[in-house]
């Protein structure tokens, strides 16, 4: 099947900045933790270093020139820092740095180190595609990560090309090899999963998983519609169901009782010989146990991987705001989130950001 389409047309992204004077949105509390209108609690914040990288993958990326983000406005290490110490204060307890590619972010090691360090903070780890770790993991194991995830859609170099529009398939495979020899563990496999493309690679990645000398644990993603190119359609999903029917001719497989809040349901083989995940976010969404907000490179926070409005960070943290009007800010970006995104309905808006500006 071939990939490709005309550009998205963009949809309309309102915005908001809060001010001192702005009163509270009703009922919002102003102390604790951070809840929104349906009672979910915020504790992961995902970061994106830049949405900048060195990959085209056809499920993120348009492949041609990129507008990136200029330089001067990509939040600076003490701005993020900042922005996680409130939000430490206010309950968010694990921290994942994306991007784009997060390690082509100059001295990512040390923003790492620097985060681990705050108070409240249980966790920081990383979503990569595995290029640059050959020479980054054990700097990264050093300054405190504790997990680290990395995407491989497949493991035949010529449809890796095909969907990365890159050959270093064997790259990212010695990436996983460094970041297991760092001890960089837990380390997670992602795989977006596209029919007819890589659907059929479902029995191949966990029988290589299975085989593998430490433990990986592979997570098939069902396709979103958050592509730069318009690729997206609902024919392209490959879903949950499908993905656990393959892994059941493996072996026989059961549930794992992991926190619902946690984007992947995860099965184990009843074989004891690993552990495999399902991230169903068109088929099976989880919306009303999201427990994650995004801030982007630019300095935006997204209450919602699909959200149509943002609310913007970086012009109080340049602009001289404290503290308290830094936090409201945040209270109330968290407390607007919608009950879910409307994927797969006839109300969906694609958002106007791709996946790399956004953050994974």
């Amino acid at each position: 099947m071939t990939l490709g389409g005309p550009e998205p047309a963009a949809a309309a992204v309102r915005t908001v900045v809060s001010r001192a004077t702005d009163p509270a949105p009703p009922g919002m509390p102003t102390t604790g933790p951070l809840v929104d209108r349906f009672g979910r609690v915020v504790r992961k914040l995902r970061i994106s270093l830049t949405d900048r990288c060195n990959f085209r993958c056809v499920y993120c990326m348009p492949e041609g020139d990129i507008p990136w983000i200029p330089s001067e406005e990509i939040l600076t290490f003490d701005e993020i820092q900042r922005v996680v110490r409130l939000c430490a204060a206010m309950g968010v307890e694990k921290i994942r740095l994306t991007g784009g590619e997060p390690l082509l972010r100059p001295g990512v090691e040390e923003l790492v180190a620097r985060l681990v360090r705050i108070p409240g903070i249980r966790s920081v780890s990383m979503t990569t595609n595995g290029f640059l770790l050959p020479q980054k993991a054990a700097a990264l194991k050093a300054a405190g990560l504790s997990g680290i995830n990395i995407s491989l859609d497949s493991l035949d170099r010529d449809r890796f090309r095909q969907l990365t529009r890159r050959d270093e398939l064997d790259r990212v495979l010695e990436g996983i090899a460094a970041a297991a020899a760092a001890g960089l563990g837990p380390i997670k496999i992602n795989a977006v999963v596209m029919r007819g493309i890589n659907d059929g690679e479902v029995e191949t990645f966990l029988r290589w998983a299975r085989e593998q000398p430490v433990e990986l644990t592979v997570r098939f993603i069902e396709f979103m519609p958050l592509d730069g190119s318009n690729v997206w359609t609902r024919e392209l999903v490959y879903t949950a169901a499908e993905i656990l029917e393959q892994a059941q001719r493996i072996a026989p497989v059961e549930p794992v009782n992991n926190d619902p809040a946690d984007p992947a349901r995860l099965y184990r083989f009843a074989d004891g010989r690993g552990t495999f995940g399902i991230i169903a976010s068109v088929t099976q969404p989880f919306c009303a146990s999201c427990d994650r907000i995004r801030l982007t490179a630019d300095g935006k926070i997204r209450n919602c991987l699909f959200a149509v409005e943002e609310f913007d960070l970086r012009e109080l943290l340049r602009g001289g705001a404290d503290d308290a009007t830094l936090a409201a800010a945040i209270r109330r970006a968290v407390w607007v989130k919608w009950r879910g995104h409307l994927i797969d309905q006839k109300g969906f808006v694609k958002p106007q950001r791709a996946m790399y500006a956004i953050g994974g």
